[in-house]
This record gives C-alpha cells, structure tokens and sequence, in this order.
C-alpha cells in the first residue's frame, strides 16, 4: 500500500486524555509535544540524547505478540511523537499533584530529602513509579537498577535511595548479606566497620541504636517513614479502555508527513518490504536512540523512515534446536527477560553465550533506552563501539534478510562489517532476525566492556570472546576473538586465532596470545578516541581474564575426572569474577538540636526543601517553563568552529529560506557596547578574530526552535585560521600568561632546603571538567515597550552581574533591566559570570526585533561554550626530615585560564591559598600563572581551585611518605597544623580542633583494623585491590575580595500576617531559600508557613554579590536577620501595650497605627 499522501491521524492518550493530532512533524520528539504543544513542563530536558533521564516518562501499550499490557520507562527527548498512535503516556504531572494529592513515589522523594535542584527529580520520580507499576515490592537491587538512565548532580543519590527504600521488601536490612560478610546484623562486622545500615532513618532496628555515639545527641532519622501514606496498586489509573478495544481491530498503515520527513508505519512484511524497495535509502526506525542523535547532533536527514515495531514477525521469538531467534525489532529488554528465562532453565553449557549477552546489557545504557531500542538497530547502526556486536560476531550469530528478492541468511562474521557504518546489507533488503546460538559442551565465550564509568556509558573497547576445545581435551578446537574500538569497525582477530587454533589451553598459549594480539590489535597514535595505549592494553588484559575464566571454568566443570588443567591459583580467582555492586548501606549523621529548643523554632532540624514536592509533582517553574509569549522568537547562537582565526565572511543567506527564519544578529547590532566580560575582555559577537572553538559570532531568530536551529546551521563562515594555544605546555613555551603572576612567601626556602634530609621534585598535571548542571544555561528577555526597560528571565548564579552586562550592551542604565531568577536546575559555579555570554546575545535580539526572544542552550552547545574546571600544572620541590618533617617548599602552580581572564584569578588565588592543604610548611616559596590559550574561557567550578591545590599538596605528601617509608596517615598528622599555628597567608588559626577531628576519624572508622583488613584482602588478591586513606581537607569559605562579602534582604509584612520575604542570594538546589525561610521564622517567632519566597531579582534587593563561595547562607541570613529586627523593633510598643496578642493582632494593630511593614536589612 502506497503511503496516504494527505498525512493520517495520530491517537494517542496523554495522563488519561485522548489526544488527537492531525498535523505531526516526524521530527518532533516526545519531549517537545509534551511542553509546547500541552504545557506539561514536568518533563526536563537535561541532553538530549538519552543519557540522563531528566526528560523519562512511563509509556503504556497493549503488546499483541505478548498478550499484556506493557508500562516502561522512555526518554522523551528521544521518543518519536509519531510512534505514539495507540499509545499511553504518563508524566509526573499524571500521577498526583500539590492541588489534590500527592503519589506516594513523589511524598517520599520529597520529604527524605531526595530534591535539590529538583531538574531530575520528575525523572527520578517517573523511573520509580514505574518500577512499581511492574513490580509492586521491589529489592533494593531492582530499585537501584531502575535508576541506572537517571543522572542526578546535586545529592550523590544517598537521600534518593534512602526515601525509595521504604518500598523495598528487604527494607529493615542494608543487604550485605548478599555477599555473605559485612551484613548490619553481624555485631563483630559492625563493630570492626563502625558503619551504619541506614536502618535508623526507616524507623527501629538500626545498627547504631545502641552505640554510646547517640548521647552526644547524633542523629540519623531525617524524616519519619510512619508519615509516608502506603502505596496502593489498586488505586493507580487504569489502561485507557479505548487502546484495549483498538488492539482487535486491524491496524492501517500509518503516514505523517512534515517539512522534511515523512513517517511510514506499516502492518505487514509485505508492505514493509514494499516500502524498503520503493524508499531503499530510508532509515528503518524502532526507538529512535541513534537516527534521533544523528539527526539532532550531527545534521543528518532522513527524508523517510519506516517504523516496523508492528511488523509480528520482526517482534517474533522464537526457540530453535539451534539456538533463540528474535525478530529485529525486539527491543533489548524483551531480549534480556527471554535470555534470563531460558538462562534459568537451561544447563549452564548450553546458555555461555547467552550469559554474556546479558552481562553486556546489565551495561547497556539506561532502562529508558533498552525500553525501546531494538536489536536488529544495534547491528545495523554497525558502531564500530557496539556492546552487542562482537558477542554475536564471536558467536557466529545468524541473521535473516529480506527484500522483494527473498530471503537469505548471513552469518554475522569478519566479512559483515565492509567498513565505519556499513554492512554487507543491501539498500533494499531488511534485517528480519537474529538468532543466537545456544554453546556447546567444551565451549567457552565470555563478554567484556571498558567503559569511563560502569553504568550508563559508551565502550572504551568491548569484546566477545569464545572458545570450543576437543572433546575431553584442553585442545583448542575453535577460537574467536572479536573486539570493538579498535577499527572502524566491529573486527576478528584472525591471525591469532589461527595461530591458537590446535594448541592447548596453557601459559605458553596465554604469552603466544598477548604476542599475536599486540602485533594485529594495533592503533595509530591518531586514531579516532585517542588513549591508544590504553585500549591496545585492554585487548591483551581481556584475554588474559578470558584465560583465567575459562581455566576456572574447565576446573569445576572437570573436578573429580581427568584433570584437563591445573585450578588456577587462589589469588587469582578475583580476576575472573563478574563486577557485583556494594549492596546500599548509608547513613547522614548530623546534630541535634539542643534540648529545650521549641517546636516551632526550626533552625538546625532537618526542614524539607521549600520546594521539594513542587519539584516532585513537575509544578517547580524553571526558566524554559515559562509559558511562551505570543509573539516569542527563538534564538540560537552561531559559534566558531576554529580556535584560532580571522573571520573572513559571514554569509547567512541561506539560513534566510528556512521556514520560520526572522533574522541574523551580529556585532554591528549591538546597540551599546560589544565588549563584555568581567575583565572587559570578551565580546557579545566576535567581529574580527575568533580566540575559541565556541566563541559566539552571531545568532539566528525564528519562530521555532527547530528552525533556528536549522537556519543557524546554514549560516556559512570563512576563516583565516591561526596558530592556537591549546595546553598549558604550550602556553609555557610560548609564555602567553596573563599579567600579573601571584606570589605569596614564607620563611627561607633556601634555608629550608639546606636544612633538610631529603628533597623530592615532581609534578602533577590535573585536567579540566566540564560542567553539568541539569539545566543548561537559559534566558528569556522580555522587551518592556518604553524607555529602554527589559525584563529578563534568566538561570543565573548573579543577577547583578547579568543585569550590567545587559545594560552594558543595550547603552541603558542599569535601572531599565530587571533580572529575575526563580531557581536553577543546578549551578555549580558554572552560572555564576558564563551565563552573562549567552544573556547578553539574547537581550541584543530582542532589542533588535522588540519582540520577546527565548534562548536554552543544547547540552553540546553549552558545554561547547561555557568553559568549565581549570586544569592545572603544579611543579614542586619539598625539603623534609627522616621522619617525614615538612621543612621547605617551592611550587609553581599554572591554571589553564582559556580565552578570557573571567574568574581565573580568583580560581588561582584559592588554589594558592590551599598549596598547604592542612600543613604547617615552615618555608614556602609559591607561584601562581594564569594561562592564556585557545579554549573557552573556564570558570567556576565547585571548589573554585581549592581542590586542584590541595591536590598537588597531597601528591607531594604521598611522594615524601614513601620515600621515607612511613605510613602516610602518620607522617600527614606529623605535618598538621596546631592550635595557634599561623598559614602560608598568615592566618592565625583559633578554636582550631583539626586534629581532635583526625584523631575521631581514624577512631570512628576503626581505620587501623579496616587497614590490617584491606592489606589481608591484596595479599590474597592479585588482581582486585582495596584500599584506605585518611586525608585533611581545608576548606576556605566567602570572597577573597572582600566587598563581595555583603548582602542584602527585603522583608514584607502583610495585614494578614503573612511575610514575603527577598534576599540577594539565589537557589539552585542548595535550600538557600529555605534556610533564610528558617531564619525569618527564629527571628519573627512565627512558623516557617507563614513565610514564603517569590525570587530573587535585581528590582527588590540591587547590586547583590553571586550566590558563591560557601557564603550565601551566611551573609544573606544576616542581612535576613536585621531586616526582620527592624520590623521587631518597629512592633515593640505595639507588643508591649498587648503582650497576649498574636502575630496578626500585631501586625494588624500595626497597619492601623501607620507602622512601616516593611524593612530592608543588610550585612557586611
């Protein structure tokens, strides 16, 4: 059937509501239908791709090939809104809300403490309820798991998993006995570990319960999970009745057309078939996970896609004499739920492939993504890092194809992937199914993948490996060896198997195999994703645990009959075993509040945040929630592509045919000044010369964000490229510093020197890192009409910064802009002076069209443009005695600063202020350079350089243990400061208890026994490690330039009694804005519910310094404080004349009386 030319009608439901749509763009996502086109902002868009689960939702469907209906978690910003038809979604904003209740999934997030920013959270909440969907009374392992494509950056998951284990069935125990040791029931364990099993904070039972600790008023229990309202299954909504009744009917191929794509959806093969014959360069699409990014990220169009998910027999399973044959469009988790059923029923010697198909996807990116990512698309995407293929190219997987020809079937080995992206698949023919082979009596196979991080990433290398010996022999019969990340694509190790082949399984095969795959598994030292070394290694080191496994293996599968093979030697036992994550056991201790304080008085108990259940429910307004104006255009940004060249031509005459397109902002649009940045520095647009790969050009305005981004990528730029500094090894070679280089001394390091046992010199390079706040940098300027006025809706650390900025380039004062912050989805310095370069090209635009212009930045755009940690170079020389005595130091520190001054001298300020970490060094020489170079101007960053000081600190001090031989936590306390001491900086230390702290540490970790145990544990271990420290951390709070150290506040008091209170500082997840709510409350002795906090903005309390440096609660507190001491003092009389009044008879007798309500208060 050919496709229906006018476009049909998409159904689908949406948190119970029928929708229907009559005019769908294929390339709208999910994600964007659900914000734009309903107004349901709950669901967040955090990167895009599917990585971080702010955006997940539960979709719903009956599955006829399985008989049931299905709830699982997708990533919207992936999910196609036209592969929704006879579908259900369910946002956050579905399952309960503040207006009439709450789901319990959303009341224990909340008030355990599980939102900070509250980006994630509604993703959070989404993963977790449908967990429960599924599966009502889950194991902490499942709940763990469900968060696997759930990224948060503000808690560390600790309060996350301490609320949502009050679901788990084995709620009362931290689960170690799992493992068999460590259990919180074992007492001699406890005892020995000093930990806790986080039991306490779910009710009785903890461990801690009867440790003599808990008189000093220490507590766990940060909320009381007896509040928590019971879940009931029987209470959630119910599958739309109308999709049950749809799924008998015959369902009609499907067509949506757009500007660009058009979707097709057939029904049968034939059709299917028909459709690749007639379109044999589209794109077959089942989850969307790779087109989507391609054609997102990459610029790729797809003109057609053909959707087969209905096609039964690429949904098909079934169970061979051979092995288990999917269909194509199985998606990864149906194969995972098939493979672990037949895993549990099968002998162990028939399932080793099988096993190693799901240990690859216990690692396979998030649930979200093998929810719906299919099988048949993992090969075909033919990535040269797959995780699956090589398991199935070592297994000899089989696969079908299919076009108007016929069928054929390929074996999926050396010859399948013809190079980066290809397969030997015809255009016109369609990959059917996968069947993969059951193994073998003698066979082997084992699958590995090194990855950055464990969960959720893409390989650094994977392979499969399988091995078949002789029967009753250790004689290799057959072996392959298949890797990825080491080619363009998917390969076999050939001439080593080959060469393996016939041999038997012994040591001298294992130095023959690193041999040959070192020669054949080779990289060029510029080969695409770099760390060549590294990867040529993981070859070698994967085959020897292939080597082990199998001995190991063939050890208990032989044990009692002929030995085939030597057992391997008990050491090296912990290299064959599979990764097994720690099981949960936490807990937060913090003080109580003394005895006697009263109940409403809330300063020091554990308030939820202000916000929380708003973040919970989705109802938390961030700045992309805000509904769009009417005559709102979009902006995105045009960044150079070179880090270093002159701008020749800037051509943005194509972009003018795309749909939608407004215009192109520049340089020459700049109504006042286009220099920018807090050192003056940085342009709004660049004009002549570019100084970074990011550095903003211009800007395209459309009526959509999608045309913008189109016509911003048709904008085309000449350049004459330069010479770019990019390390700072080579800002070093070519001395580009900013002046001036920051020095600070002590003592006589030459004395120091003279005087010393021992001298080390060395050197310590720490990288950047990119920032990852939730919500990327966002503004939203609003022209005012008259006067120059613009109100701007902005995701900043610094509105004052933000508003000068603007002003500046408009040629306004600044009283004409006001800059209003709601909250951030995350901050982490990175907002703190890098959202200014985004505010003012927006503000610029709007300027130009008078009309209101919105601007989010892509993930890839802000971390393109937005600079991140500084990464350091410290070189230093330390002078110190036999017994590990600091007696001089000389250091050098260089931070790569990028392209512009911004904070860097702040950053290298702090950095220089912790070069001592917590040492007393007699004799101190340091230096501190900012360098010059090619990339985006870096920032702050959490920590703001203390953390790279104390680095290089700590790697001298390990360095000069070992040299001396001494155990480093006694020569780091033979080094600590004293009560008394003064700093490198000459700060005198008092009240000074750091080394009561380090001696409780070391006696409330039981360090020593856990340090006997840990070297126990690596003399019985060759492989796997564990290890133990103990290190002192400084930590410098408040400005180094001291007039930033000031605050302000705005209290309202209204005739009601109710207060509105502003301050300087603004909240990104940190609770500044229920702290100062605290502190209102303990000053005006009401309760904290009648106290509440719009925003903060420029127009209430001016020339505010940024919510940073650990300072906010402090400084914006007083400043709360002494505005609320006017109002106290103002209602003195009136309180005398009626001691037993109420607050409101105060405040009323007060209106009455003409008393000012109102009051600012302010602190330096």
């Amino acid at each position: 059937m050919a496709p229906n030319e006018t476009g049909d009608e998409l159904v689908f439901f949406v948190n119970g509501k029928k929708v229907v749509e009559k005019d769908v763009d294929p390339e709208t996502t999910l994600l964007t239908y659900l914000r734009r086109k309903l107004g349901l902002c709950g669901t967040k868009l955090g990167c895009g791709e599917g990585g971080c689960g702010a955006c997940t939702v539960m979709i719903s469907k009956y599955d006829p090939f399985r008989k049931k209906i299905l709830h699982y978690t997708a990533n919207a910003c992936l999910f196609p809104v036209c592969a929704l038809h006879h579908v259900a979604v369910t946002t956050v904003e579905g399952i309960g809300n503040t207006k009439s209740r709450l789901h319990p999934v959303q009341e224990r997030l909340a008030k355990s403490h599980g939102s900070q920013c509250g980006f994630c959270t509604p993703g959070i909440v989404m993963s977790m309820y449908t967990l429960l969907r599924n599966n009502p009374e889950p194991k902490m392992e499942d709940i763990e798991d469900a968060f696997q494509g759930n990224l948060c950056r503000c808690t560390g998951y600790r309060p996350i998993l301490e609320g949502y284990r009050t679901f788990a069935k084995d709620l009362n125990c931290c689960g170690r006995v799992a493992n068999g040791t460590g259990c919180c029931r074992t007492e001699r364990e406890n005892s020995m570990n000093g930990g806790c099993c986080g039991g306490k904070a779910n009710g009785p039972g903890c461990c801690m319960n009867g440790k003599e600790d808990n008189v000093t008023m220490m507590s766990s229990s940060l909320f009381n999970p007896s509040e928590f309202q019971p879940l009931d299954p029987t209470q959630e909504p119910i599958f739309p009745p109308e999709l049950m009744t749809q799924s008998n009917k015959q369902q009609k191929q499907l067509c949506f057309k757009g500007e660009r794509v058009m979707w097709v959806q057939p029904t049968t093969l034939k059709e299917l078939v028909a459709l690749k014959s007639q379109y044999p360069n589209a794109k077959l699409v089942v989850g969307n996970t790779e087109v989507g990014i391609e054609m997102r990220l990459k610029n790729m169009l797809y003109p057609v896609i053909i959707a087969p998910a209905w096609i039964s027999e690429m949904n098909a399973v079934q169970h061979t004499e051979t092995g288990v044959t999917f269909g194509a469009a199985c998606t990864l988790s149906s194969v995972e739920e098939v493979l672990r059923k037949v895993v549990a029923e099968l002998p162990p010697y028939k399932t080793e492939v099988f096993q190693a198909v799901l240990e690859q996807l216990r690692w396979f990116a998030g649930p979200q993504i093998r929810n719906v990512a299919a099988l048949g698309g993992n090969i075909m995407t033919a990535s040269p890092i797959s995780d699956l293929n090589p398991v199935l190219m070592a297994s000899g997987s089989k696969l079908t194809l299919v076009s108007n020809a016929g069928k054929r079937t390929v074996t999926m080995d050396e010859k399948f992937f013809t190079a980066y992206r290809k397969t030997i698949v015809k255009p016109e023919e369609i990959l059917l199914s996968v069947e993969i082979p059951y193994s073998k009596k003698g066979e082997y196979f084992s699958a590995f993948k090194q990855a950055s991080r464990r969960e959720d990433d893409i390989a650094i290398v994977t392979c499969g490996m399988r091995v078949l010996f002789q029967d009753g022999t250790s004689r290799v019969e057959e072996i392959k060896l298949s890797y990825g990340g080491m080619a363009p694509t998917t390969i076999l190790a050939l001439k080593t198997c080959q060469e393996l082949t016939g041999r038997e399984w012994n040591e001298k095969l294992l130095q023959d195999a690193c041999r040959l795959l070192a020669g054949e598994m080779d990289l060029s030292p510029s080969a695409p994703g770099g760390m060549v070394e590294f990867r040529r290694t993981l070859t070698l080191s994967f085959f020897f645990k292939f080597y082990l496994t199998v001995l190991q293996k063939m050890s208990k599968n032989h044990s009692g009959t002929n030995n085939l093979c030597e057992p391997i030697p008990s050491n090296y036992v912990s290299a064959t075993e599979l990764f097994h994550k720690d099981p949960i056991a936490n807990a937060q201790l913090f003080q109580e509040v003394p005895r006697g304080q009263a109940v409403e008085d809330m300063v020091g108990r554990p308030l939820m945040h202000v916000a929380a259940v708003k973040q919970a429910c989705g109802e938390a307004v961030y700045c992309d929630d805000i509904p769009h104006y009417e005559n709102e255009l979009y902006l995105t940004l045009v960044t150079s592509t070179k880090a270093h060249a002159k701008i020749l031509s800037v051509d943005a005459s194509e972009a003018q045919s795309v749909p939608g397109f407004v215009c192109f902002v520049s340089a020459k649009d700049v109504p006042g000044s286009n220099i920018t940045g807090i050192a003056n520095d940085e342009t709004v647009f660049a004009e002549d010369v570019v100084t970074c790969v990011g550095h903003i050009i211009g800007a395209v305005l459309a009526d959509t964000q999608e045309h913008s981004r189109r016509a911003a990528k048709a904008v085309k730029i000449k350049y004459e490229e330069l010479k770019p500094i990019v390390t700072i090894q080579e800002a070093i070679e070519k001395q580009s510093f900013l002046k001036p280089i920051k020095r600070i001394k002590k003592g006589d390091v030459k004395k120091g020197f003279e005087e010393s046992d021992h001298i080390l010199e060395g050197e310590m390079h720490l990288g950047g890192q990119e920032h990852f706040y939730l919500e990327t940098h966002c503004t939203l300027a609003v022209p005012k009409g008259e006067d120059g006025e613009m109100e701007l809706f902005v995701s900043t650390q610094n509105p004052t910064k933000t508003q000068e900025f603007a002003a500046n380039a408009l040629g306004v004062p600044s009283n004409r802009i006001v800059v209003r912050v709601k909250r951030m989805g995350g901050g982490f310095g990175g907002k703190e002076t890098r959202n200014t370069i985004l505010t003012t090209a927006v503000v610029v635009a709007a300027f130009k069209t008078g009309r209101p212009v919105r601007c989010m930045l892509d993930r890839d755009e802000d971390m393109l443009i937005s600079g991140g940690r500084h990464p350091f170079l410290g070189r230093y020389k330390v002078g110190f005695m036999k017994n590990g005595k600091v007696k001089s130091l000389e250091v050098s520190y260089y931070c790569n600063g990028g392209n512009s001054v911004d904070l860097s001298y702040g950053v290298l300020d702090r950095a220089l202020l912790h070069l001592d970490n917590s040492y007393n060094i007699p004799n101190v020489s340091s230096v501190g350079i900012v360098c010059k170079t090619n990339l985006p101007s870096n920032t702050a960053f959490r920590g703001f350089g203390g953390p790279q000081g104390m680095m290089i600190a700590e790697c001298w001090m390990s360095d000069l243990a070992h040299k001396c031989g001494l155990p480093p936590e006694e020569v780091r306390k033979l080094n600590l400061y004293h009560e008394g001491d003064l700093t490198h900086f000459n700060q005198k230390l008092e009240g000074f208890t750091l080394r009561r702290c380090w001696d409780e540490c070391l006696s409330s970790s039981s360090y020593h026994a856990r340090k006997k145990l840990v070297e126990e544990f690596n003399k019985q271990n060759r492989w796997k490690k564990r290890g133990i420290c103990i290190i002192p951390t400084k930590f410098g709070i408040s400005f180094t330039i001291p007039f930033l150290n000031q605050a302000g506040a705005l209290v309202h008091v209204y005739t009601d009694g109710s207060v509105l209170l502003t301050h300087g500082g603004t909240e990104m997840g940190q609770g500044l804005h229920t702290k100062m709510i605290q502190v209102a409350s303990r000053s005006l002795g009401i309760p904290t519910s009648k106290i509440h906090i719009s925003e903060t903005s420029t127009n209430t309390v001016p020339n505010t310094s940024p919510t940073a440096a650990s300072v906010s609660a402090d400084i914006n507190g007083m400043a709360v404080h002494n505005a609320c001491q006017t109002i106290l003092k103002r209602l003195e009389p009136i309180k005398q004349s009626n001691p037993k009044g109420s607050w409101e008879d105060w405040v009323k007798a007060a209106y009455e009386n003409c008393v000012s309500l109102s009051a600012t208060g302010f602190y330096r």
